[in-house]
């Protein structure tokens, strides 16, 4: 999505990081991997965890108007038929004519350079081949390193020792997608490839028995939504989140974690009134407009104004995890990116060091998911709204001509989707006057992995520090934050060989390790130690030393000296109120 200059050197680093101190390993490693599958190790395990935590403390628990799900991974397969997956969820795919290589077609470098056209070739013993091929080469490369590519070519088309025909004289493209960029061998034409992993359910594996791994977690929550009013009393506008496993065959993962085969969605599905329902209810619809009050909804905001809530709430949440508009843009889609059924979209992206990237996507997706299922199930998923019933029954029938009048306007300027007849129109406020209707959707999705990535990315850092004996040294430190961090507090004795020392430093331990994850550790200088925890992201370090046994007097008796993980301060505080100080600046 961006052109931004990428860190290579930045990106490898952190990789190997994430290796060495037990953030993110390649899953099936021990076998040679297996490409787009990725394990999380201790600390990237509780890492997922916080983040998890915090996203749904945001979404639930701090709110009165989002329920939870916790829904199967291997769902009915007419669930995807209904969604459009089964028929549209595709990436064009080509690959290398030489060495089969797959890729995902509009992901290839542009690239430019001269191009020969070779018709076949002659080779020994009477073999030969009339199959054409093209190789690139960049500018100033001679033609030979085009021949070599195309001799390995008809060698792999049974041709022995062969000899090229054509291309003598080069032709000059630029911005082409056609070659493989790693060997310049033409690739083949792109043709569409379903993403999602097919399964079969019961033991015959015949097609009557094919399921799918669910490549998004939202289906479930719009498969579940009758269910959910019908059980939990919630009353639109109100959600259901969800938090779970996805999966999708990508023809090219790339990224380290950003573009996986296996990830985790973070997903919320929130239902309002549509527009003409506010409209009645309120008398006017609330749009959004420059400077408008996004921090509590109001019972006349249309689908506009609750699209900008999100994105506020959202952007809110990255910045309560350290992510800042300092390393946050947006992509606001245009008419021509938007679905046939979506009124908005906005991607908010993240500054990685591979290029600023998408991190979630809010949409507003209309009523198009309910109504889909709806007509592919046979069953209702209107709501009933007995307050809207009540304000139709007092409308005029003027009133409610106008509002018609208006609908139809509206579906006959479409320009995407198929526009409801009149008559369609007609039936739709018939149902709408009676407090029935279809809940439309904004729906804010975003990607744990490409989160837990980005605040890695973000909070990796290196200094040159001098060590004890006055040598440099480059030192790794992981700021993430401290709501986030893997470990919350390290607890070091100053000296292990120490009984008393030791033992006051497990008294600490055991009296914090109930509240936060703590790691203990007594081995090497303290400022190793403080320096392994500053590579974790360990926000805080307490040092048990000769003050907290009184040697130095009462005064420092009982006290542990904190040490903060970004800034190197050191502060004294008395065991007894060290709780109570760690959970306040950890919140």
């Amino acid at each position: 999505m961006s052109t931004d200059k990428k860190d290579t050197s930045s990106m490898e680093k952190l990789v190997s990081l994430c290796k060495r101190r037990g953030f993110i390993y390649q899953s099936s490693e021990i076998y040679g991997g297996i490409g787009g599958f990725w394990d999380y190790g201790p600390l990237g395990a509780e890492l997922k965890r916080n983040l998890r935590d915090t996203w749904w403390r945001a979404m639930t628990r701090e709110r009165e108007d989002v329920v939870g799900l916790d829904a199967t991974i291997i769902m009915h397969p007419q669930i995807w038929k209904a969604s459009g997956h089964v028929d549209t969820f595709t990436d064009p795919m080509a690959d290398c004519l030489l060495t089969k290589k797959r890729f995902r077609a509009d992901h290839v470098d542009l690239q430019s350079g001269m191009v020969y056209h070779f018709t076949g070739a002659t080779g020994e013993e009477g073999t030969k081949s009339d199959v054409p091929f093209a190789v690139l080469t960049p500018f100033g490369k001679p033609r030979e390193s085009a021949l070599k590519v195309a001799k390995l070519f008809y060698e792999s088309r049974g041709v022995k020792t062969p000899e090229p025909t054509g291309g003598e004289q080069g032709e000059k493209v630029e911005n082409t997608r056609a070659y493989n960029p790693e060997n310049g061998a033409q690739l083949t034409e792109p043709r569409p490839f379903n993403l999602m992993f097919k399964t079969y359910v019961g033991p015959t594996a015949t097609e009557k028995d094919v399921a799918y791994l669910r490549p998004e977690t939202a289906q479930a929550i719009f498969a579940q939504f009758r269910n959910v009013v019908d059980s939990s009393r919630v009353k639109v506008p109100f959600g259901i989140c969800q938090i779970g496993k996805a999966f999708r065959n990508e023809v090219t993962p790339k990224n380290f974690t950003f573009r996986s085969r296996e990830f985790e969605q973070m997903e919320l599905e929130f239902f309002i009134k549509p527009d003409e329902a506010v409209e009645i209810l309120a008398g006017s619809v609330v749009t959004w407009s420059e400077g408008a009050d996004l921090s509590a909804p109001q019972p006349n905001w249309g689908w506009d104004m609750w699209h900008r809530y999100w994105v506020s709430q959202r952007v809110e949440y990255y910045n309560s995890i350290g992510l800042g508009t300092d390393v946050l843009d947006y992509y606001w889609q245009g008419p021509d990116d938007l679905a046939h059924y979506a009124r908005a979209c906005v991607d908010i992206l993240f500054k990685f060091p591979f290029g600023t990237e998408e991190l979630e996507g809010i949409a507003a997706r209309g009523d198009f998911d309910l109504s889909q299922h709806q007509k592919h199930s046979g069953k209702p998923q209107e709501f009933f709204d007995d307050e809207l019933k009540v304000a139709a029954a007092k409308l005029t029938d003027e009133q409610k001509e106008a509002l018609i009048q208006k609908r139809i306007a509206f579906e006959a300027a479409k320009t995407k989707g198929t526009p409801l007849t009149e008559a369609e129109v007609r039936a739709w406020f018939d149902r709408l006057f009676k407090g029935f209707y279809v809940p439309h959707v904004i729906e804010p999705s975003a990607g744990l992995d490409r989160l837990a990535l980005a605040v890695l990315a973000q909070a990796f850092t290196e200094e040159e520090k001098a060590d004890v004996n006055g040598k440099t040294e480059v030192r790794t430190i992981m700021r993430l934050h401290p709501r986030i961090a893997p470990i919350k507090v390290g607890v070091f004795p100053l000296l292990k060989n120490k009984p008393e020392l030791v033992g006051k430093a497990r008294e600490v331990y055991d009296l914090l390790k109930k509240h936060m994850n703590c790691f203990y550790d007594e081995t090497a200088a303290i400022g190793r130690r403080y320096a392994r925890q500053d590579e974790a992201g360990t926000p805080f370090g307490v040092t048990i030393d000769f003050e907290t046994l009184g040697e130095k007097g009462d005064e420092f008796k009982d006290t542990v000296t904190v040490r903060e993980r970004d800034s190197n301060a050191q502060e004294r505080v008395k065991i007894s109120d060290l709780l109570g100080w760690l959970l306040q600046r950890l919140s």
